[in-house]
């Protein structure tokens, strides 16, 4: 698999670089010029999630991971069901793994291959998080030898129980709380890997979306979810993704360019900085806005430059997206609505999801939503808002009650740099 930086094409990489680099000169991002449809769309939407997934992962990587197949059956030992919320319309459970967020297939996948690719090479992970990512990369990495794990998150901006599951691990898994928002922390990450000798002197790498082998793991779910459906519900069905840094739904496009039969919507809660550029056509990023759907708090998402390349690449329009955006305010009417009705449970991000996709769905469709995390990962919102009390599952439960293990940093770049040298003892 041949991939290029989107900002300088004269950089060309294997996957197994990709993933080693994590990003490109001038923070580029790496993505292939061209992905060939897949054969036999139908047979492989017969055949079950892990040997489905290897056929699609062998077909975009190709034979540079002898393991793959064995990395996939690891990495996707958990299940992602599809269930009826309302009317044509189906939420697609993505918190059934370890960290209960629809980070774990990612993380998961990418953990293993870089294990398998990284030789003697000691490695620091240096991700930032919103929310759900830390908490997936810190789970997929934890104890593994030879890498360390950084993880940023804005201070008082993740949710108590997303920050135990980052913070109470220790070990490798070095947790830092930023005093700003989450665009800074990501600032910090990019900043990073511009300086050169600090990249080289501890083995930089990144987990955050920008790793196209999160990209790719997370396009396996997609398929999952159309094959659940009735085969006379397949051809006409509709996905809406709660979009924050975009990787989710470049994952769903890059599905849709293998062959996947699909339409997508853009669901933003009031960080809109692309349903306002879709309507305008002008890109104009506003103040990060501190919402119930935190995860989704971001005004200038990376991975957009790899929605813009898909949509060259396939000769699409951006006028082909449904999109929209929701207040706090209407995010809790929609949670209580569909509980009052049907008796789901959706958390802030789902409930955005749903809402605009229920909004835009038409005659004959089946329309999916993304559910990305675990209701109970946000249960003062949820509990507070539907006058319920949801149970922890255990695996939260059992961190409820760990010591936080995090340090707290000002966003500037040298104060981190110095604490990363020291954390990793480069």
């Amino acid at each position: 698999m041949q991939l290029f930086n989107l900002k300088d094409h004269n950089e060309a990489v294997s996957f197994s670089e990709a993933v080693v680099k994590g990003i490109g000169h001038n923070q580029g991002l790496f993505f292939p010029d061209k992905i060939e449809p897949l054969d036999n769309i139908d047979e492989l939407l017969d055949t079950p999630l892990v040997p489905r997934s290897q056929k699609i992962l062998r077909h975009l990587i190709g034979d540079e991971v002898p393991q793959l197949e064995s990395i996939v059956a690891d990495a996707f030992n958990f299940e992602a069901p599809i269930k009826e919320a309302d009317k044509d319309i189906y939420a697609l459970e993505l918190f059934h793994g370890p960290t209960l967020a629809f980070k774990d297939f990612g993380a998961r996948f990418m953990a293993r291959v870089l294990s398998s690719i990284r030789g003697d090479k000691k490695l620091t992970i240096l991700t930032a998080t919103s929310g759900d990512t830390g908490a997936a990369v810190a789970a997929a990495f934890y104890e593994q030898k030879g890498i360390d794990v950084v993880v940023l998150y804005p201070d008082g901006k993740i949710s108590s129980l997303q920050e135990k599951l980052i913070a109470t691990l220790g070990g490798n898994i070095k947790a830092v709380r930023i005093s700003g928002i989450f665009d800074e922390c990501q600032d910090l990450v990019k900043t990073a890997f511009d300086d050169e000798e600090f990249k080289t002197r501890v083995g930089l790498n990144s987990a955050n979306s920008i790793n196209v082998s999160r990209l790719l793991a997370q396009v396996c779910y997609y398929f999952e979810a159309v094959a659940q459906l009735p085969k006379d519900k397949r051809d006409h069905v509709v996905f809406s993704v709660p979009c924050g840094n975009f990787g989710n739904i470049t994952a769903g496009l890059i599905a849709k360019t293998l062959g996947l039969k699909s339409r997508f919507v853009i669901s933003c809660n009031a960080n809109d900085t692309v349903p306002r550029y879709l309507q305008s056509g002008v890109w104009d990023p506003h103040k990060t806005i501190a919402t119930l759907s935190n995860a989704m708090d971001i005004s200038r998402p990376n991975n957009w430059p790899r929605v813009e390349a898909l949509i060259k690449m396939n000769g699409w329009n951006k006028s082909d997206f449904d999109f929209g955006s929701m207040s706090d305010e209407e995010t809790c009417d929609t949670m209580r609505d569909l509980y009052s009705r049907t008796g789901y449970v959706l958390e802030p991000h789902a409930a955005i999801a749903y809402q605009i996709l229920k909004n835009s769905l038409k005659e004959g469709e089946t329309g999916i939503f993304l559910g990305t995390a675990h209701p109970a990962k946000f249960k003062e919102v949820v509990d507070k808002t539907l006058g319920i009390d949801i149970a922890l599952p255990e695996a939260l439960e059992k961190r409820v009650a760990l010591p936080m293990q995090a340090v707290t940093l000002k966003p500037d770049y040298e104060n981190l740099k110095s604490y990363v040298l020291e954390a990793v003892k480069a």
